[in-house]
């Protein structure tokens, strides 16, 4: 894609440089391909995200999207939908919680579980008002807001944003005995990701997520699972965290949760949890609109209809082991669960960044995160020979990677 491609040059004109997209610009999305404004078609192995799990442009979640946006899209909370109470029933039933409170972010349905979280602990707990604290991890991303940033270990996210909000406190990801020690009659809640997506696909020990759950509850702390990334079929059962036979007191659900096509998140939590929220203490103009509703269902009765979750707990490992059999020096390791892989490249020979803008000349859409790992979380209705061809082309770029630094070394 030339550099200076109209629609490129005015989005580094007019746009915020928030972000540093790959350079190929994209007009259409069927399924598990993208094409672009040249008509080259991309195998998306990245899913926005894990947004798009049910790949491109969905006929079944289209056709709802369609119908529901002319019949009502928007009421705000004000009134009643006849689309919201089916939805967040079914979303209930299906991850085993009592209530939801409808947002339309990742980070919106964040700081809905901390607010929640709070308020839980001075009502329900006697935590002296003020003072409860909520455990997160090293290495978390539980989204961008400033809240959440002021306790991220990331540097970047932190950098010129402050002052942050107190009564956080951050612990060694997957060490229980850290956990332990943390917990004080002040800890109102820890916020864990079952598997951590932006710190590069990083895996817990088997049994951490049981392990803290029984510990949160001995202490009487919830215990807070965000599944933006993880929920939904993603790594192989509809949550991470069903891995374990968890039931989080707490979930937080996003992305894929709309389907692809707009932002729908919820925060779920036991009865006690919610009934911390009365009229006032916390809303949202879109969130629960039913627009959003008619999606959420319809992705929700998709994601058990289809029985993505199976499929990704089949492919997953089939796939992850074609790219650990991938002989090369560039790759460290390689890690994930379900459909929701890392490849760790080493960087003596390699950004991540690179291998995905070679990736991208091969037809393959991926991003890297932080710098060292290529992700690859394609839509869970990918077949296999699809996945095949992305193990190809990544041999491929790996041995021009290999070839090109002997070279340079010579």
């Amino acid at each position: 894609m030339h550099p200076l491609h109209t629609a490129i040059a005015q989005e580094q004109e007019f746009c915020a440089r928030n972000y540093h997209p790959l350079p190929v610009v994209l007009t259409r999305g069927a399924g598990v391909h993208a094409w672009d404004t040249a008509g080259r078609q991309y195998l998306d192995m990245m899913s926005a995200y894990s947004a798009l799990s049910f790949g491109h442009s969905h006929p079944r979640l289209v056709a709802a999207l369609t119908d529901q946006a002319q019949r009502l899209a928007l009421t705000s909370r004000a009134f009643h939908s006849d689309q919201l109470g089916p939805f967040l029933k079914r979303l209930c039933e299906v991850t085993r919680q009592d209530m939801a409170l409808p947002m339309n972010t990742g980070a919106e349905a964040v700081e809905t579980a901390i607010k929640a979280a709070r308020k839980w602990a001075y009502e329900m707990k006697g935590v002296p008002e003020g003072m409860a604290e909520i455990l997160s991890c090293e290495g978390n991303f539980h989204g961008r807001t400033t809240t959440i940033v002021g306790f991220s270990s990331e540097q970047d996210y932190r950098e010129g944003f402050g002052p942050f909000a107190g009564g956080f406190k951050r612990i060694p990801y997957g060490d229980i005995d850290a956990l332990a020690k943390a917990i004080t009659p002040n800890t109102a809640a820890f916020l864990v990701e079952p598997i951590q997506g932006e710190a590069g696909i990083v895996v817990p020990p088997e049994g951490y997520i049981a392990a803290a759950a029984r510990l949160c509850k001995q202490n009487n702390v919830l215990f807070i699972a965000d599944e933006v990334q993880t929920g939904l079929g993603r790594t192989g059962r509809l949550l991470a965290c069903d891995h374990e036979n968890v039931i989080p007191d707490g979930l937080i659900l996003g992305k894929a949760l709309g389907g692809g096509l707009l932002p729908v998140s919820a925060f779920l939590a036991k009865t006690e949890v919610m009934d911390v929220f009365e009229p006032g203490s916390h809303g949202s103009t879109f969130g629960g609109n039913p627009l959003a509703a008619r999606v959420g269902l319809e992705a929700l009765n998709l994601l058990v209809d289809a029985k993505l979750s199976e499929r990704a707990a089949e492919l997953g490992p089939w796939f992850e082991n074609q790219l650990r059999a991938i002989a090369s020096p560039l790759i460290r390791t390689v890690r994930g669960k379900g459909l929701m892989i890392g490849v760790e490249i080493d960087p003596a020979y390699a950004t991540g960044r690179e291998v995905c803008e070679r990736l991208l000349a091969h037809g393959i859409l991926t991003k890297d995160t932080h710098e060292t790992v290529v992700r690859f979380a394609p839509p869970l209705i990918i077949e296999k020979a699809d996945l095949n061809d992305a193990v190809e082309q990544m041999r491929a770029v790996l041995g021009e990677l290999e070839t090109s630094r002997v070279r340079k070394r010579a």
